[in-house]
């Protein structure tokens, strides 16, 4: 494709991207944690709708899940399972952490962890395992946007080049606004993503089937490659425990942006309306992902899966639309990377530098803003240059170590007893046995290293918080007032046998 609409489009998105980020700062000081990282507690139900949903929906949406479509079949639909779940998520725990952070003056979800259970040393380990899916995360959808650029660009602009535009645009407006930046940036790429969604696949469908009906296109697949409809789908690599376990892991993820975007919320209950609307916007994949299946028959020698959308707008779609597709892509990959570059650095600078070198909070807030320079150049760039592995897989390897954090959820939520020492023994033990299960023997059994992990994380957790101390009551019945007002005495035994706080108490 010669021509240069496609590129054209694609950087007026980016210019229009920078403008809304920059001018989102609205004259604001941002040298505050509160303000540079949770925007005030400010954002209202339709911005933190659209903030959640375009954060959460990233460059799988366009290249990751075709791909999957593409190369393994119905295992995409895992996407759709995953994507369920958080809306569910954010509408039971979101108030919560709303309450958590209003109250308390958290700022991360490392913070939060460290409060709970009165450890600094807890929530800087919780900080650097959580940034090691965070940073998996940034690289994919990093990754994303630099091949959107090569291929839009008919390959003037190289991966590396690409790697650096997009992180230097995202780095000065993240620099300028924070959190509100994400805020503003991810309602203008979420229309923009959903918009585009569905005009490429109902072109594509009726390119392909004459129709514009998805049931045509699976037809053609159940009676020419009907392999791709079941598991473990045409190449034999997806085994139903290894899609189970991914999926499981995926759930046990509490990934820090989104804990950001609920402390972000104005109230409680927006949070909860905004959860509520969730599942509308989630329908944005399913168009792509039937582009994917379109794919296994219009372009079976593709030598990328990931390309499969693309490789499809090029042949068959109009330019414009192309170029749409370019601009939707890219702003389904910044609109997740901003914030988790932007959690990473606001969860290093405040759970792990401050209390290390003892830093005022007015300091630590400079630092925040400061530190996403030196991770983007030294960490994400080196990283998404390198191109390590599909997108998908590099996700699905970020949420296993992430997931290793669960018990200090399960302490903050559900178990009064969860002590200090047990969440750190489980985090620990879990980490070790992903790595393993990661790098030198792959997956064992086909089920995922994440999920090894949790099984050898939760049993350390649980054992070593019954013969260790719990954290003090004042700080257990202060947190649990909020995460479970019905009392103590049913979720913790004899604990809360002994502390049981009345309903509707307040701290």
């Amino acid at each position: 494709m010669n021509s240069p609409w496609p590129l054209a489009i694609t950087l007026v998105y980016v210019a229009i991207a920078m403008v809304i980020g920059l001018r989102a700062r609205g004259g604001r000081r941002m040298n505050s944690l509160e303000e540079w990282g949770v925007a005030g507690r400010s954002m209202g139900p339709v911005t933190l709708y659209l903030l959640i949903a375009a954060g959460s929906v990233s460059a799988y949406t366009f290249m990751g899940a075709p791909g999957w479509a593409y190369s393994k079949g119905v295992a995409v639909f895992y996407v759709a399972v995953y994507l369920a779940y958080l809306a569910l998520v954010a509408w039971y725990f979101g108030p919560k952490v709303w309450a958590f952070g209003e109250r308390f003056g958290h700022v991360t979800q490392a913070s939060a962890i460290a409060d709970r259970y009165q450890s600094p040393a807890l929530g800087a380990l919780a900080a650097l395992v959580m940034s090691v899916g965070s940073i998996a995360y940034a690289v994919l959808q990093t990754i994303g946007s630099a091949y959107i650029l090569f291929v839009m660009s008919g390959g003037l602009i190289p991966i590396w080049a690409g790697v650096l535009l997009v992180l230097a645009c995202i780095a000065v407006y993240l620099y300028v606004s924070g959190q509100r930046a994400i805020g503003r940036t991810n309602a203008f790429q979420g229309v923009l993503m959903l918009v585009v969604a569905w005009a490429v696949g109902l072109w594509a469908v009726h390119s392909a089937t004459g129709g514009v009906s998805f049931a045509g296109v699976f037809e053609r697949i159940q009676a020419e490659h009907g392999e791709f409809l079941t598991l473990p789908g045409a190449g034999g690599d997806m085994s139903f425990s290894f899609w189970t376990t991914s999926i499981i892991v995926s759930m046990f993820s509490f990934m820090p942006p989104v804990w950001t975007q609920w402390m972000s919320a104005a109230s409680a209950r927006t949070i909860r309306r905004s959860a509520t609307w969730l599942p509308t916007y989630y329908v944005v994949i399913l168009p792509m992902v039937v582009v994917g299946f379109i794919g296994i028959f219009s372009l079976p020698d593709l030598a990328r899966a990931d390309t499969v959308a693309l490789e499809y707008a090029m042949q068959h779609l109009p330019v414009v639309l192309v170029g749409l597709l370019g601009a939707g892509t890219l702003a389904a990959s910044m609109s997740s990377s901003e914030p988790f570059i932007h959690s990473v650095s606001l969860s290093w600078s405040k759970d792990v530098l401050q209390p290390l070198f003892k830093l005022s909070e007015a300091r630590t807030g400079q630092l925040a803003r400061l530190l996403i320079v030196p991770l983007m150049v030294l960490v994400i760039a080196p990283l998404a240059i390198a191109e390590p592995g599909s997108l998908v897989m590099i996700l699905l390897v970020g949420l296993g170590f992430a997931s290793q954090v669960l018990p200090a959820f399960i302490g903050m939520f559900f178990w009064p007893r969860a002590s200090r020492l047990g969440v750190m023994a489980g985090i620990v033990v879990g980490f070790v046995v992903t790595v393993t299960f990661t790098t030198l023997w792959s997956h064992p059994l086909g089920i995922h290293a994440g999920f090894w992990g949790l099984m050898l994380n939760l049993p350390v957790f649980v054992a070593v918080s019954l013969v260790t101390s719990p954290t003090s009551q004042e700080v257990v019945e202060r947190f649990f007032r909020i995460a479970a007002p019905n009392g103590l005495r049913r979720l913790g035994g004899d604990y809360g046998a002994r502390h049981v706080t009345p309903q509707g108490s307040k701290p």
